[in-house]
C-alpha cells in the first residue's frame, strides 16, 4: 500500500519537473538513476531515500522542504500551503507560463493580480 507522503512528494516532483520543463529521462540523468525509478517515485509505488531526495532538489534547484509543501499531519489532501489545488493541467501551464515571464515582469504581474483581488478595488 503507497503512503500518502510518499505518494504526495512524488507528486511535487511531478510538478516541479514540469514546471521546469523537465523530462523524467533528463531528471534521471541529472541523479544518476534510470527514468523507470523517477516514475516510480512521481507515483508513490517506491520511497524517495534522504539522499536521493537531496539530489533531487539540488538537480531541480529547490529546497528539500519543497517536496514537503502543503503536507498536512492530518490532511493529505491535494493542495498546497495556500489551500489551492495545482493538480489540473490548466494550473500547471499557469505556473509554467509564470515562471517564463522576465522577473520584473512578473512582480509588476503579482502587483496587479493584489490590486484586481483586493475588495477595496471594487
Amino acid at each position: 500500500m503507497k503512503h500518502p507522503v510518499d505518494i504526495h512528494v512524488g507528486k511535487r516532483i511531478r510538478q516541479q519537473r514540469w514546471v521546469l520543463g523537465m523530462t523524467q529521462q533528463q531528471l534521471a540523468d541529472a541523479v544518476g538513476i534510470k527514468f523507470q525509478q523517477i516514475q516510480k517515485y512521481e507515483t508513490g509505488t517506491n520511497r524517495v531515500s534522504a539522499s536521493r531526495l537531496w539530489d533531487i532538489s539540488n538537480a531541480m534547484s529547490v529546497p528539500i522542504s519543497f517536496f514537503f509543501d502543503g503536507l498536512e499531519v492530518s490532511d493529505h489532501s491535494k493542495t498546497n500551503a495556500a489551500g489551492i489545488a495545482l493538480e489540473s493541467k490548466e494550473a500547471m501551464e499557469l505556473v509554467r507560463a509564470f515562471y517564463a515571464i522576465p522577473e520584473h515582469q512578473r512582480r509588476r504581474l503579482v502587483d496587479l493580480a493584489r490590486v484586481l483581488g483586493s475588495t477595496d478595488a471594487a
